[in-house]
């Protein structure tokens, strides 16, 4: 039995909402009908309040990669807070040069030149100036339905109406159609790189023509909203759509897309802030996946186990453009971060992250798969290692989405036998399976038999 709160010396539940409904912004969102009280973490569990423990299926929203409070991670962060806390980069100190030098070895070689941040917005911020600074063009495209950032610049960024405010944002940034083979207007059965393909029928050949249908409304971006001379600064994308709900593209689509943008001056931009670090399995980064070398990639989240960490890498040439005037960070690197980050990176290596990632997630996702095919509800499984997606409809002809009712009724049953899952998608209709990368076999198992149950049982 897990410490209560009482034995850990913490606040009462009651304590801790009275304090959130009175001195907390009401912006803080809370999952669950009775929102949790997580006490303690280890590896993929968490504990509550009163001692009951749950698998996390969502790793503090794709954050917790090697484990909650992971020993190696905990370890290397107490042996820095007795050596040095915090020195900004205008000084030299030992760990942000290991741990660049670490970092950058796992990337394509070009990739060489880093700038660390706090968060994958702020690294998002700095990816979007450094292109326009390098190109000297402003006008930027992300998909329709991405997530990049909930920051005033990157706010323009995200094409997802569940998170943009209507202040002014947007300037320079069109959406490209999102090439979405499950709900896109192009797209079937043969057009993901998955080991689960959407049941939408496809008359794709060797060639998918779902991906040139979708480049052709990408050079319609091209033509009708860019400049006259048609130059643009950059190109942003997820390797795998994270908030917008595991959403994969066509293959070839992104080497098409890479090939466009550079003919038009810019800079392709991968958004790793959910794909990297093992997460897809298959590979390291999720780009690789598509076969393509980015420009610049951003990375946050699974960088640091939790710990406040992010990094925008580039090439030498393009990272020249930010000394063009003053710009600093002052928490960026900081010695715990990166501390943390090397040992992030140990844990993954001596774990086995990435294999995790790839048979404990392909298990996954074909369990799912046959779950999709046993309910009608159950419209789509999708994704690539532990980064998951099951999309929930009223019926598989429509597609239409699940009503909030029925997806929180799945959602709580999944709770009540102590399984946690995100949600996302433009209809809060996809539930994410993204837990860290420490799972076996035997909680993937528990984690198919439990959805299945509240799938069973949603009337």
């Amino acid at each position: 039995m897990a410490a209560t709160p009482k034995d850990l010396n913490v606040p009462t539940y009651e304590s801790i909402v009275k304090t959130r409904k009175e001195k907390l912004s009401p912006g803080y969102l809370t999952y669950y009908k009775k929102p949790l009280y997580i006490t303690r973490g280890s590896m993929q569990w968490l504990w509550d309040d009163q001692g009951d423990r749950y698998l996390d299926l969502f790793g503090g929203i794709v954050t917790v990669s090697v484990g909650h409070c992971h020993p190696k991670v905990n370890a290397a962060l107490k042996a820095q807070v007795d050596t040095l806390w915090h020195t900004t980069s205008i000084y030299m100190h030992a760990k942000i040069h290991e741990y660049a030098e670490r970092l950058t070895a796992t990337l394509p070689e070009s990739l060489n030149c880093v700038y660390f941040t706090n968060s994958g917005s702020e690294a998002n911020d700095m990816a979007m100036m450094m292109a326009r600074e390098y190109t000297g063009n402003f006008d930027i495209i992300s998909f329709r339905n991405s997530y990049h950032g909930a920051s005033p610049y990157t706010n323009g960024l995200t094409a997802h109406s569940s998170w943009k405010f209507s202040f002014p944002n947007s300037f320079g940034t069109h959406h490209a159609m999102n090439p979405d083979p499950y709900n896109g207007l192009f797209g079937g059965s043969h057009c993901r790189d998955s080991v689960v393909q959407t049941t939408r029928k496809c008359t794709c050949g060797p060639i998918c023509e779902a991906s040139d249908a979708y480049l052709n409304q990408l050079d319609e971006v091209f033509k009708y909203s860019l400049p006259k001379d048609g130059k643009l600064a950059a190109f942003f994308a997820e390797s795998i759509q994270g908030v917008g709900g595991s959403v994969q593209y066509p293959k070839g689509y992104m080497a098409g897309a890479f090939n466009k943008v550079r003919s038009h001056g810019g800079l392709c931009i991968s958004d790793e802030v959910q794909t990297g670090f093992g997460r897809t399995g298959e590979h390291f980064w999720g780009f690789e996946g598509h076969g393509v070398v980015p420009d610049i990639v951003t990375m946050a989240k699974g960088i640091g186990n939790g710990f406040p960490l992010a990094a925008v890498v580039t090439t030498k040439e393009i990272a020249a453009t930010m000394s063009r005037a003053l710009t600093f960070n002052t928490y960026g690197g900081n010695p715990l971060a990166s501390a943390v980050g090397i040992a992030v990176l140990d844990a993954i290596e001596e774990d086995g992250c990435q294999e995790i990632a790839d048979t404990v997630g392909t298990h996954l996702l074909k369990g799912f798969a046959e779950i999709r095919n046993e309910f009608e509800i159950v419209g789509d499984v999708r994704g690539k290692g532990l980064m998951i997606g099951i999309e929930m409809v009223q019926d598989k002809e429509s597609r239409a989405p699940l009503s909030p009712e029925k997806m929180s009724q799945i959602w709580e049953d999944c709770k009540a036998m102590k399984v946690l899952i995100g949600k996302g998608g433009l209809c809060g209709n996809v539930f994410r399976i993204k837990p860290p990368m420490c799972i076996s076999q035997e909680d993937a198992d528990y984690a198919l038999e439990v959805f299945r149950t509240a799938v069973k049982n949603c009337k």
